[in-house]
């Protein structure tokens, strides 16, 4: 059961990196990753919380342009295995996610570089079959790339599974107590520090009332999330239907104002 258990870990983490590129079906996020490498594993509660974790400390975080970031989804799904493999509560278990998967997470940039330096030639290689004709030569290419981004997550991480677990065991039991309690500390503020970047990129100034209702309604009003994520999800469809009726109406004014100068211009 254990070396199924591995195998389908490496292929999620194949998967999930093919699915970043291309379907974006979601299940490259962390807490998506997390939770599919908790039911793999057989421990769904401590996954999430890692899983959460993690998600927190993506908010935010978007390579645009091309550039790299950190791989979250990596980090949480060699989090999960980590954890869950060597732990036993889940204190224990977010301390451990934290310390291993934070770096794998960064290894995660250099990791996407190289993915995209052995793509490049791909590339090309796919426009010259375009230019010739050869169109099945092309999809050929393009698929391949796919793959070899994979690779790029699927080799560490089997590598890691296959050798990493006396390594991390070993790790673990000699770093003293409060690295490890540190590492706890950071895994709260951090989550804070991606919602914060998330927050700026928001026109708060402009809806500074929505964000105070959602504040008290969960910090005073004890609202779980789902509640506070219902009351936002109205709103917004409030939003929605103001700004479709605003519009039929500016058409129709426009319209009317068209037909009269039209008319004025016939007399």
């Amino acid at each position: 059961m254990s070396i199924i258990q591995d195998v389908l870990i490496i292929v999620l983490a194949f998967w999930m990196v093919i699915d970043q590129q291309g379907p974006v079906i979601t299940t490259w996020f962390p807490v998506i990753v997390a939770m599919i490498a908790g039911f793999i594993l057989g421990d769904i509660q401590t996954a999430m919380v890692i899983g959460g974790t993690f998600q927190l400390m993506a908010l935010g975080v978007a390579n645009i342009g091309g550039s790299s970031v950190p791989n979250y989804g990596l980090a949480a799904l060699v989090g999960v295995y980590v954890a869950v493999r060597t732990t036993g509560n889940i204190v224990d278990a977010k301390a451990a996610a934290l310390a291993v998967g934070v770096p794998v997470g960064m290894l995660g940039i250099q990791l996407d570089v190289l993915g995209k330096i052995l793509t490049n030639p791909l590339a090309h290689k796919a426009q010259q079959y375009a230019r010739d004709g050869q169109y099945k030569r092309m999809n050929r290419t393009i698929l391949l790339a796919p793959v070899l981004f994979g690779l790029t997550t699927a080799i560490p991480t089997a590598l890691f599974v296959i050798f990493g677990k006396p390594i991390v065991t070993f790790i673990l039991e000699v770093l003293p107590k409060w690295f490890t309690n540190g590492l706890s500390i950071a895994g709260g503020i951090l989550p804070v520090v991606g919602i914060g970047i998330l927050i700026s990129m928001m026109p708060i100034q402009k809806h500074l009332m929505y964000l105070i209702i959602g504040f008290v309604a969960a910090a005073y009003l004890k609202m779980p999330m789902m509640g506070v994520a219902l009351i936002g999800a109205a709103v917004a469809y409030n939003f929605f239907v103001q700004k479709v009726a605003a519009d039929k109406n500016v058409s129709t004014v426009g319209a009317t104002e068209a037909n009269i100068e039209d008319g004025d211009f016939d007399e």
